[in-house]
This record gives structure tokens, C-alpha cells and sequence, in this order.
């Protein structure tokens, strides 16, 4: 190497260093603790990069590592990202100050994602807003209980799937999250867009909705790697150019939208589901139909109405194997409630269902299918934790709340490894402290369809408690153990168990 080459290469290094050491003293100068596992270009992501955990894992892990501060900051790459540690550092982002905090985390390139960039957990301003308040005019109670017959379809669609298989053997072993992922596919299907979604087939129709679900969230190592960059590290996705939800599903919902328009505007008869609800509320407001909206809204219901609530089930599915006396004290309380509605499933009677409440929330303490949350600063604000540090956040900065870690955190939660539904009873929860458990968010942001998930996961538990047991499957690997190569929850080797009749 020549001397001129020798400078050039030398000067080049110097600049990068002097970048890397401007970039990673960035908490340094803000007076705030940094977390273990630092190395240079890679800031915290190393075990994440290399699927030794998760991202929430890893972030939990972080939590625990810094008991003694109310913040502490780590490196996505070169990015210097903030987690707070304390409830009400938690309640300032959320609620109090949701003004400086109310972009979330994760973008969508409107570009990659047309459809899935209005909804409105990706948008903001007037958009996120007209969004809203459509989401929740459509899942009010009044409403949603005019929605509750297609629900009740969908539970006799599952229990003739269950019947089928026990026909010919006493019991039926089966991944949970597989199984239930049918039942929230059809209820997208059918109480969302009203089509067949198929998805209780013996083989996989091609051109079905179950077909689309699968495209987009079947579990494999690469769908994780992909949607961790989408949603993680969007400037490599500028480049990867990866939309979460591929053209060959964008154009199905197109198309069952625009043919459900045609079919609808023909006949006479009204439909009862979510797409109709929006269709009428375009001609109440004199608005003229914009099938590109009502794609928008079909999205939206098909992103957040299938995978978080398939995968709640499946790890209350998987905690009822384990406990068998929550599963029978479970099992009680539907028989009566149903024998009280003239042995039918009704909107009241799933409702009124209390021991089901705290059951679905002890599942999503201990395993929540999303273990942080992720917010943008918009306008400069200052945080102060009870420990006295403070932290002036610049707009663009992400902060982050590990949710997952303060749910298993023994400082809120008596013996937080162990799965009691009744910390949820009408007393106990009384002495929850507030903002250690969210598991829908919370202030101007907590999740729209909070009402339609709980709605169709306690109608699908009816339907199994009532004529059915869950044991654990011997493919069940234990002690379950979280999947790395997955942003949601998911555990490795899936979750098995053998439903029989009672």
C-alpha cells in the first residue's frame, strides 16, 4: 500500500471512530446509565441479530440487569433508544404527556403497505383520528352484539372441526396456535368482511382466506428475520424494500372488497358484519363509497383481529393444560353461565364470565404477545424517575416500555413465575399497581379492538370448555422456552396439547 492509500485508509478510520464514539457516548452526556451487552456497529442487537432471543426477550433481560435505575438507555445498531423502568414514567408516555409520545415505534412505508399504512395503529394526526373513531363506532357494545351471530357460526364451524377429528380417536393432538389460528381466520372472514374464509378445510383452498393468513403469518424463521426489519430497523427495509403485507394478499382484499360492494348494493338483504358497519356509516355521514378506504379497513381487521388473538388463546390453551383445576374451575363457570341462556351461546352470557376475564389476563401477564411497547418523542419533554435521574428526550428519540419485564417483575407481582388467575378477582386486583399491567395499552392509543378480541377469545374458550379437555401433548417441549426467530410471542417447538371429549 502506497503512502497516499495508507492516509486515505487511515484518515477513513479515524472519521469512523470518531463517529462510533460520538454516536455511543450519546447516554454518556445525557447522565443516563447504559445497559450490558454493548458492541460497536451492533449496539445491543448482537443476540437478537444472532436469534439467541428475542427482541423482547432481550429486552426484558435488559430490564432485570438494571434493577436500581428508573431508565436506562441501550443501542439499536448506532440508534440510542430510552426504556423507562417505572409505572409512572409509563403513565407519563401513555397518558399524561401523550402529546410528546404519541407516534408509536414500529413504521410502515405507506409505499410497500398502501392499505396497512392507515391503519390506525401505524398513522397519526387526522388520519390516525377519522380511523378511530370509525374502529370504535363499529365495536361498540350495542353493535358488537348485533355481530355476535356471525361469532356464533364461526364456534359451530369449530366444534364440528373438533367433532370430526374425534370421530374416529378419543383424543386429537394438535399445535395450538394452528388450531386456533383457524378459528381467528374465519372470524376475520366471516363477522369481518362476510366471505367463507375456509379455514376449517382438511387441505388448504387455494385462493382462501386461510391461504392469505398463512402467506403472512406463518411461523418460519425467515417471516420473523423479515417483519423484525420491518418493524425494528425500517431504514434497512428502504433498501430490503419487504412489505409486510405482500401484493398477492393487498390484491385480495381488493378484490373481496370490490366484489362484496357489487353484491351488496344488489340485494336487499343486510349483512351483519364489520364491512357492512362501514359501508353504512359512509351513507349516514353522505360520504361517497371509497373502496380503497373500506380495502384499508379490511386490512386493518385482518392484520389485528388474526394473529394477536390466536396467539392469546393459544398460551391460555397451553396454561389449561398444565393447570387442570383453573381448567375445571373454568369448565364450571361457562356450563352454568350457558345453562343460565337456555344452554346457548349468547353476547350476555360470554360476557358475564368473570373467572374467564381473569384467566385470558393471568395468560397475557406471563406470556403477552407483544413484551414491549415502543413510542417516538414528538416534542421535547423532559422524564425524572423516583431514583432522581433525569432525561431531556429529543424529538426522534424512541422510547421504549418493557411491559413483559414488569409483569414478571416480584417487585409488583407475588411470585410472578407462578400462573394465578385469581391476582385478577374482584379484591386482589384492587392492590394491582397501576401501569404494571397493559396488555392492550393504554391512554389515546390503547388497542381499538380491545372489545372484538376478548369477544371472540371467550366465545372460542366456551365453545372448547363446554364439550372438551385439554392435556399436554408429550411433543410439548418443556420448560417452554420463547422462539427468537419471532417479534410476537411464539414458543419453540410450538405449543402441543390433546383436546378429548368430556
Amino acid at each position: 500500500m502506497d503512502c497516499t492509500s495508507f492516509t486515505l485508509v487511515a484518515g477513513a478510520l479515524s472519521l469512523l471512530i470518531f463517529y462510533l464514539i460520538n454516536k455511543y457516548s450519546y447516554w454518556k452526556k445525557h447522565g443516563i446509565p447504559v445497559a450490558k451487552g454493548f458492541i460497536p456497529l451492533l449496539g445491543h442487537l448482537l443476540p437478537v441479530i444472532t436469534l439467541k432471543c428475542s427482541m423482547s426477550e432481550w429486552i426484558r433481560k435488559m430490564y432485570n440487569d438494571s434493577k436500581n435505575c428508573s431508565m436506562v438507555g441501550f443501542y439499536k445498531l448506532t440508534k440510542p433508544v430510552l426504556m423507562v423502568r417505572e409505572p409512572q414514567l409509563t403513565k407519563t408516555i401513555l397518558q399524561t404527556n401523550f402529546g410528546s409520545f404519541h407516534q408509536n415505534g414500529w413504521a410502515i412505508d405507506p409505499e410497500l403497505d398502501p392499505l396497512l399504512s392507515k391503519n390506525p395503529f401505524f398513522c397519526y394526526g387526522d388520519m390516525w383520528s377519522f380511523g378511530r373513531k370509525r374502529i370504535t363506532y363499529a365495536f361498540s357494545s350495542m353493535r358488537l352484539k348485533v355481530l355476535f351471530e356471525a361469532l356464533k357460526g364461526v364456534c359451530k364451524k369449530f366444534e364440528n372441526f373438533l367433532e370430526k377429528r374425534l370421530k374416529t380417536s378419543n383424543k386429537y393432538e394438535v399445535e395450538l396456535k394452528s388450531l386456533f389460528s383457524r378459528f381467528t381466520g374465519e372470524v376475520v372472514a366471516n363477522f369481518g368482511l362476510g366471505i367463507e374464509g375456509y379455514c376449517f378445510e382438511d387441505k388448504t383452498r387455494p385462493g382462501s382466506m386461510y391461504e392469505m393468513e398463512q402467506q403472512v403469518f406463518k411461523p418460519s424463521m425467515m417471516t420473523g428475520i423479515m417483519n423484525s426489519i420491518t418493524f425494528f430497523a425500517p431504514s434497512i427495509n428502504k433498501i430490503l424494500k419487504v412489505p409486510f403485507v405482500s401484493k398477492k394478499v393487498d390484491t385480495f382484499i381488493r378484490q373481496v372488497i370490490a366484489e362484496n360492494v357489487v353484491m351488496r348494493q344488489k340485494s336487499t338483504t343486510p349483512m351483519n358484519d364489520f364491512l357492512q358497519l362501514m359501508i353504512d356509516l359512509d351513507k349516514a355521514e353522505n360520504r361517497k363509497l371509497n373502496e380503497d378506504a373500506l380495502a384499508s379497513h379490511a386490512c386493518s381487521f385482518f392484520v389485528d383481529g388474526y394473529e394477536t388473538s390466536s396467539i392469546t388463546i393459544c398460551f391460555v390453551g397451553y396454561q389449561l393444560a398444565v393447570h387442570q383445576d383453573v381448567q375445571e374451575k373454568l369448565r364450571e363457570e361457562v356450563r352454568s353461565s350457558v345453562a343460565r341462556h337456555n344452554d346457548a351461546l349468547t353476547f350476555d352470557g360470554v360476557k358475564e364470565m368473570t373467572y374467564m376475564d381473569q384467566v385470558i389476563s393471568e395468560s397475557q401477564r406471563c406470556y403477552p404477545a407483544l413484551g414491549f411497547l415502543s413510542k417516538v418523542c414528538t416534542e421535547e419533554f423532559e422524564l425524572e424517575g423516583s431514583d432522581g435521574l433525569r432525561c431531556r428526550v429529543k424529538p426522534g428519540t424512541e422510547v421504549v416500555i418493557p411491559n413483559h419485564g414488569m409483569h414478571l417483575d416480584p417487585k409488583y407481582w407475588p411470585d410472578p413465575e407462578v400462573f394465578d388467575p385469581d391476582r385478577f378477582d374482584n379484591d386482589r386486583k384492587q392492590s394491582i399497581e397501576k401501569m404494571t399491567f397493559f396488555p392492550f395499552g393504554e391512554g389515546p392509543r390503547m388497542c381499538v379492538g380491545m372489545k372484538i378480541a376478548l369477544l371472540q377469545m371467550k366465545a372460542c374458550l366456551v365453545t372448547l370448555m363446554r364439550g372438551y379437555k385439554l392435556e399436554l401433548s408429550p411433543k410439548m417441549q418443556l420448560p417452554l422456552k420463547l422462539s427468537a426467530s419471532h417479534f410476537l410471542a411464539a414458543a419453540v417447538g410450538g405449543l402441543w396439547a390433546n383436546i378429548s371429549k368430556i
